[in-house]
């Protein structure tokens, strides 16, 4: 990340220090091109296909997290089996009716969900974000363990940090709520 960091200052410096004042910038794609693993990310949480729901809750509550990951043992230690988020709480179990609490990950979690390994490119997790509206990539390694998740939260810390200027620098006084308090 260091060298993303000095080239982007080096941009920066070209770009306030332009003989004409500031420029209009283009986006630097080459961030693109970087590993996921540049990212800001946590260690995910991992549970079976037979926890039960209210487990998966309780977790995502006391970590501020929005997925869990359903592994083949409930560790990091085996493969990725199923995916578990906070949309599947609205849509498969608030939504229906059903009991949190009796209820295993397995009946409601997705199944195989598309991963991808941390030597691939922002740029592919944004395009599965985009293309399959998903909130949240699992990362996982040639083993398909879970290593972590990368979610839109994770991507828009890392492009402020790397745009500060375009970012922060933008004037105005907007305030807003938090989402989901």
């Amino acid at each position: 990340m260091a060298t993303v960091e000095r080239e982007l200052r080096e941009n920066d410096e070209a770009y306030f220090d332009g003989a004409e004042g500031p420029q209009e910038r283009s986006f630097d794609t080459r961030l693109l091109r970087e590993p996921t693993s540049v990212l800001p990310v946590r260690k995910p949480l991992v549970l079976s296909r037979f926890h039960s729901v209210t487990d998966a809750i309780r977790a995502m509550q006391s970590e501020h997290r929005g997925v869990v990951l359903v592994s083949e043992d409930g560790t990091q230690h085996s493969r990725v089996v199923g995916i578990f988020t906070e949309r599947d709480v609205l849509f498969k179990i608030v939504d229906q009716g059903r009991n949190p609490a009796t209820l295993p990950l397995s009946e409601v979690m997705t199944s195989d969900p598309e991963c991808l390994r941390d030597d691939e490119a922002i740029a592919e997790v944004l395009r599965m974000m985009s293309v399959g509206g998903f909130r949240h990539v699992p990362i996982v390694d040639p083993e398909g363990r879970p290593v972590h998740v990368v979610s839109v939260r994770d991507v828009v810390e890392f492009l402020v940090e790397a745009f500060p200027q375009e970012v922060l620098n933008r004037g105005g006084d907007r305030t807003s709520a938090r989402e989901g308090g």
